[in-house]
Parts: structure tokens; sequence; C-alpha cells
């Protein structure tokens, strides 16, 4: 209490409420392709009338990120760069480095991988340096998938899709088979904004496609999800459908696009959410309101139904004390705080029990 023992005006320090947490967005796209024209630097979009008036129709050297762009916005995409590639040998690196410096993308997609030398595997590269982003990336049309995916897109941070799709032609030609990218990254999108990041983006349908390239069985698809290729299956009834949540890693651990995305998003909103705390006086006030500003931002992303256990206790915790740092750690100006979540998994598989009450059976 302020000493106020004479009269006049007291001051007394109150400590701040404790910080908070905003889930960064997890929705923002980036594709990289050729466009007709445009600017060369990436430019944001929020509908396909946007990407006409910045970039015009098809590439003349052809190319499908016109379609694309369409299919993103037709199936729920909402905000999206357009990077434009141009130039005949043009880098991938080169085109994907101006990516960089934009801190809110989560899903980077080059509708014309194949037509670009490298551009898959620097895709996966990108997103393994930028650590917050998953590349769409998909197999080459009319390819053999026995040996796919590839072993320079194996990772975590890569989603691989079969087989291309079917889409009218805007010029009433002959339907187009297009590059998928555009689709399930709209789809992806939309899944984030209706259910959440730590939703598996699979049994998804999409829209704007009047036929696969080419149609998969059961044991097709038994044979390919675990190597990390997602399907497209047309099912009766319910249309086309992304049909797989996996990357192409080979870690069981990682094997999940949504538990990949979601512990992406969860580290970097701490990690931006916690920006304070640096040059702060590292001591137990400061690991304590650490510790209490996580606590409050897990307990808001458990009961929205973001992660397994049905308290807070089985679902996260976090520490941020002596136990996590030594002092030669505190005398070195840094703060460590222990963080464990437990992250919801698909249920690729639902099994049913069915047993046959036989004459004998009571009830019978």
């Amino acid at each position: 209490m302020p000493d106020s023992k004479a009269p006049g005006v007291c001051f007394e320090n109150i400590d701040p409420l404790p910080h908070s947490i905003t889930g960064v967005p997890t929705t923002v796209t980036a594709f990289v392709g050729f466009t007709a024209s445009g600017p060369t630097t990436p430019t944001l979009l929020s509908s396909f009338t946007d990407y006409s008036s910045a970039f015009g129709g098809p590439a003349t050297m052809g190319g499908y990120m016109t379609q694309a762009v369409q299919a993103f916005f037709d199936n729920g995409g909402t905000r999206l760069y357009v990077s434009r590639v141009y130039g005949d040998s043009v880098s991938p690196e080169s085109v994907l480095e101006p990516l960089e410096v934009l801190d809110d993308i989560s899903l980077v997609c080059c509708p014309d991988e194949q037509g670009i030398a490298g551009m898959a595997a620097a895709l996966v590269a990108h997103c393994e340096k930028m650590r917050y982003r998953i590349a769409v990336l998909a197999a080459p049309q009319g390819s053999d998938l026995e040996n796919l995916p590839p072993e320079d897109v194996r990772s975590a941070f890569a989603a691989y899709y079969a087989p291309w799709v079917v889409v009218p032609d805007p010029n009433g030609g002959a339907n187009l088979t297009v590059h998928p990218g555009g689709h399930i990254a709209g789809a992806i999108v939309r899944n984030d904004l209706e259910r959440g990041v730590y939703k598996a983006p699979a049994n998804l349908a999409i829209s704007g496609v009047v036929a696969l390239e080419r149609q998969f069985t059961d044991r097709e698809q038994a044979a390919l999800g675990p190597r990390g290729v997602n399907l497209l299956r047309q099912f009766p009834g319910q249309g086309n459908l992304i049909w797989g949540a996996r990357t192409t890693s080979t870690d069981p651990e990682w094997k999940y696009i949504n538990i990949r995305r979601y512990l992406s998003y969860l580290e970097k909103s701490i990690d931006d959410g916690l920006q304070w705390v640096v040059f702060e006086n590292n001591g137990p006030a400061l690991w304590s309101s650490v510790q209490q500003t996580v606590s409050n931002f897990l307990y808001n992303e458990w009961a929205s139904g973001g992660r397994q256990g049905g308290s807070p206790d089985e679902a996260y915790f976090v520490r941020c004390d002596r136990t996590t740092m030594t002092q030669d750690d505190i005398d070195n100006g840094q703060l460590i705080c222990l963080i464990g979540v437990a992250v919801l998994k698909p249920a690729e598989f639902v099994i049913f029990r069915i047993g046959q009450c036989t004459a004998d059976a009571p009830g019978a």
C-alpha cells in the first residue's frame, strides 16, 4: 500500500494483467507460377477478379496458374499471394525467395511445378526453412505412382496429392486437365475456417471439377496412403473428395498434415505472443508471467476442441522455472519454457465389431 499518512495524492504501482497470446492466421496461401503479365513481386489478392485485373488471363507459355487461382477462391480460399514466374532460365530458389519476408503465409503451391525443374524439391526446402508452412504438391499428370512420392519431397512440411482434375474450359472449349493444387489449397483453407487447423484436411469436397484424371480403388488407396500419397476420390452421392491427410514424412510422429500444421500454429502463436519477454529481467516473476500467459492460451485452445484430454491437465502442461533452466542458461540471458500438448489424430479407419446371435442365445 502507498504511504498515505500525510494528506495529498498518492500513487501506487499495480502489476499489469498477464499478457495474452493471439492465434496466428493459418489461411494465407501463396502460389508461384506462370502468368500472362503482372507485377514481379508477390501480390496479395482476395478474389479471382483481383487476379484477372493484376495478372490477366492464362500465360502465353502455358501453365495452370489461372485455373488454380479460380479453384482456390471457388473452394473457400480467402487471401492469396501470387508470385509471377517469368523468363526461360528461372531458378526455383529465386522465385521463392521473395516469399520469405512474408510472415503470414501458411500454404505454398506451384501449379506449374512440373514445368520448372527442381521446383517441387525447392518448395519443400522453402517450407522447411520457414518452419510454419506446408508445400502442396501433386504427382505428375499420368504418372505411374508406384515409386511416388520422390525422395526429395519427403518431409513433414509437404503434402502430396494425386490425380490431376478435369475442369471446364471457361472459353467453351474441351475440358481441361489441370494441377489440383488450387482446389486442394482452397479446401484446406475452408476446413481451417469452418473446423479449425487441428482438423485433418480430408473427407473434404472439392468443387468445380468435372471428373478426376483417373479413378483409384480401395486397394490402391491402401498401398499409396501409407507412402504419403493423398488421393482424390469420387464416391457415388458424395462427389469428389480429398481422401487423405498425410505428409510425405517417414517419421511416424509427423505423418499427419493437421498435426504438423497445428503444432506450427501453436509454436508461431506463442513465439509471436512472447516477444514482450525480450530484455525483461530473467527471474521468477517473469517465469511465472510467461507460464500463466502460455497456459491461458493453451486453455482456450483446449476449450475450443483442438486437443485430446478430458481436462486441461490431460491436454497440456507448461513449465517455466528452475527445472527448465540451468544457472548457465539464466546467466546467458536464455528463458526456456517447456510445453507439452496432446494433439488430435485423424481416425483413418472406423472399425465395427459385428456379431450374430445363434438360436441358443438368450433372448433369441
